[in-house]
């Protein structure tokens, strides 16, 4: 059994011998701890020698000579390849009481086939300490750092040296982003915080679980309490411990939870009082999101403020439609709005896609307005409900009825207008 440990490296001599590619990951793992990296080694790789030339890292072109050489140092790593020299370094690292990482037999196992035996040789006989595979996430309260550790030697040497290799950094991070996906890992900082805490603005995209993004559950996992729309992701929610206190200000057509300036309000005394702060809102919170209110309204108090894209439903929503609210041959360019207001100018051809957000309330004057701008009465419209949602429904028409053909089937928010010929692109239109 091994002791999971984590080192005060920063300022401290760590001294290396061998300068192959074997001892790499162990180089960076000390530099990114700020580890004062030592190399005595007649030759190093071409990664090892541009670490030197810039100054991280310190070479003596020469052997290791003997105990003396690893006076001064907090941690050992012997990796020059021969097996008699790093036997010698393991020894007096012992014999001096320093931890001795090893990547001797690692150079080996990553250049042999997949087919190689394993070695088996115990790992008393050989390294003191292991490097862990590592995966982090950074929060708003510091960065939380997830370390995997293997039993026997092939796998912890081989898991090691392969923490700068894409696909295993990739798999711990996804594993990571998993548990905070299921609730199971909770980033909360429990000590008091001396000054404000901080509010995360988070775009929610358009209320699938799967398309909230990676940073956005990273932030929700460190919460304290969560402010919540209506059109946000509701089960990514359901998951967060009970601690988390959610608090539902979500609007819903004729009635206010509460008004803006209130919300704003609360973001500011939840973070004045020392909690940390997700925002969370559906689609994206700077497109017709009322996010830039928020984010000034914090800072004009001094709170932290980190912003976080959605997918918006202005492009999302067509897309599960099949529409693209671009094509070449067919639209160069599109235009949100919302439907809430008078629609602004916008161009009059059909090649220009016009996306209203929110516009279900006023449908028919908004389709009467754009053919008044010049679009023909016969340009293609589709209204997306639900987008994503296992209940979605398009409905089909022109400028000229998509209103009577919406009250007709009860078309209800939320719900997404496309106005422009790429509704024609989509599987679903009537041929």
């Amino acid at each position: 059994m091994t002791l999971p440990v984590g080192l005060d490296l920063d300022g401290r001599r760590v001294v290396v011998v061998g300068g192959g590619p074997t001892v790499l990951p162990g180089i960076r793992a000390v530099v990114g701890a700020g580890g004062l990296v030592h190399v005595l080694s007649p030759w190093v790789c071409e990664e090892a020698a541009a670490l030197i030339a810039t100054g991280e890292v310190a070479w003596s072109e020469r052997d290791y000579a003997g105990p003396e050489d690893l006076d001064g140092a907090w941690l050992a790593l012997a990796g020059s390849g021969e097996h008699i020299l790093d036997a010698a370094v393991r020894t007096d690292a012992v014999a001096a009481r320093l931890w001795c990482l090893d990547a001797t037999e690692l150079g080996a196992q990553l250049a042999a086939p997949a087919t190689t035996p394993a070695p088996s040789s115990p790992r008393r006989e050989r390294a003191t300490a292991w490097l862990p595979a590592t995966a982090r996430v950074t929060t708003p309260d510091g960065t939380v750092t997830v370390a995997v550790h293997a039993d026997d030697t092939f796998r912890a040497e081989r898991t090691a040296g392969a923490v700068d290799d894409a696909p295993l950094a990739e798999g711990i991070t996804r594993a990571v982003t998993d548990l905070v996906a299921g609730g199971h890992l909770d980033l909360r900082r429990r000590t008091p915080r001396t000054g404000p805490g901080w509010v995360a603005l988070v775009g929610g995209g358009p209320g699938a679980d799967g398309l909230l993004t990676t940073r956005g559950r990273e932030l929700l996992a460190s919460a304290d309490v969560v402010v919540l729309d209506r059109l946000a992701p509701r089960a990514v929610v359901d998951r967060l411990p009970a601690a988390v206190r959610v608090v539902d200000v979500g609007k819903a057509p004729g009635r206010h939870a509460l008004p803006q300036d209130r919300i704003n309000d609360l973001l500011v005394e939840e973070a004045l009082a020392g909690r940390a702060v997700v925002r969370l809102k559906g689609g994206d919170p700077y497109v017709l999101g009322r996010g830039g209110e928020e984010r000034l309204a914090c800072e004009a108090h001094g709170i932290r403020v980190e912003v976080v894209p959605g997918v918006t439903s202005a492009v999302s929503v067509p897309a599960a439609a099949g529409i693209p609210v671009t094509h070449r041959g067919v639209a160069r360019g599109f235009t949100v709005v919302t439907g809430h207001d008078e629609l602004p100018d916008v161009p009059p051809g059909t090649d220009h896609t016009v996306v209203v957000l929110m516009g279900v309330g006023r449908l028919a004057r908004s389709a009467r307005a754009l053919v008044d701008a010049g679009r023909p009465a016969t340009c293609p419209v589709a209204v997306v409900e639900r987008g994503f949602a296992p209940d979605q429904r398009v409905t089909f028409g022109s400028l000229a009825d998509i209103a009577a053909t919406a009250a007709a089937v009860g078309v209800e928010n939320p719900a997404v207008v496309v106005v422009g010929d790429v509704v024609r692109l989509s599987p679903d239109f009537p041929r």
